[in-house]
């Protein structure tokens, strides 16, 4: 929110590595050790106590530890560890299961032996977790903005799905796709005991603004200088309500169906399908808000076409 369009495909080897990549995850997650221990149990939902915030930083660190072990170091061990064997798949061109993984642990690590996920922020909540990434298959290029969104289940990663997005030479405001502007400049999510009133928050503004087509909504849930990372926006509440008042008024029959909301702190994401006219495939849109003293400060998104087809028929969502 708002939406791009979809920059012009890279080199097809690049982009069939990434879009496999993709299910990789990221790099080290700031401050989560990996883990050693046995395996966590379902997660409890929230910041509860000792026991709840153990297990959601044992979350972040198992897929941490898988990603980085299969992306970067062709690791299938860590696959056998801690990926479900009946792990489900929604990057339209991977396969379902670990095998796949375990496949792609070997090739990746041969055809872009300094590939890196730089992972900029974390969240986690119940048994999600979603990693926001600097993918870089070849250095010195920008690479792509990745956000992967993992499921948990017995303490093993049991389902993914993700949003890739090409990162662009420049943008309208400036900013690029992954810095945190806003103060406290930290990318990990802080205000835990804020998490639900955030989260209830975003839902509301997400809800009139996007689903409801309500503009009057930046008004009341934005700060009037928020800060923009979507590539063709500027910074403000004014610029939004003239990019996404023209994207209304060309669209007249979008709908937006937000599917899934994570939230932790002061971080809340917002997962939906965008279909633009009856019809449409539509996109696949993943929306990151910041939230300080009840107003939305701060906004990263990722946008990727839906495809025609899919390698494990479960659809993007």
């Amino acid at each position: 929110m708002p939406p791009t369009t979809p920059t012009a495909p890279a080199r097809r080897a690049v982009i069939a590595f990434l879009a496999a990549a993709a299910v990789l995850g990221a790099a080290a997650v700031p401050a989560v050790a990996a883990p050693h221990g046995p395996a966590a149990g379902h997660a409890a939902h929230g910041h509860g106590g000792h026991g709840d915030a153990a297990r959601l930083g044992y979350r972040k660190a198992v897929a941490t530890a898988v990603v980085k072990g299969v992306f970067e170091r062709g690791d299938t061990a860590v696959v056998d560890r801690f990926v479900r064997s009946d792990y489900l798949q929604h990057n339209p061109t991977a396969a379902d299961g670990s095998a796949g993984l375990k496949a792609l642990a070997a090739s990746i690590h041969q055809q872009f032996p300094d590939a890196r996920y730089d992972v900029k922020r974390a969240i986690v909540q119940g048994d999600l977790v979603l990693l926001h990434s600097n993918v870089v298959l070849v250095p010195g290029t920008k690479g792509s903005s990745v956000i992967d969104i993992f499921r948990f289940q017995g303490g093993k990663l049991a389902e993914h799905w993700d949003v890739i997005q090409d990162v662009p030479d420049t943008t309208a405001s400036g900013n690029d796709m992954f810095s945190t502007l806003s103060s406290p400049r930290v990318s990990q999510p802080l205000d835990h005991r804020l998490t639900q009133a955030n989260q209830a928050l975003v839902t509301r503004a997400f809800d009139e603004l996007m689903v409801h087509k309500d503009l009057t909504a930046l008004d009341r849930y934005w700060a009037p200088d928020y800060l923009q990372h979507n590539p063709q926006m500027l910074n403000g509440v004014a610029a939004a309500k003239a990019g996404l008042g023209g994207y209304f008024a060309s669209a007249p029959q979008l709908t937006v169906t937000p599917e899934r909301i994570i939230a932790e702190g002061d971080l809340v994401a917002v997962h939906s399908h965008y279909v633009n006219y009856p019809g449409d495939r539509g996109l696949a849109i993943l929306d990151l808000f910041r939230v300080r003293d009840g107003k939305i400060v701060e906004h990263w998104d990722i946008t990727q076409a839906v495809p025609e087809t899919s390698a494990n028929g479960n659809g993007m969502f």
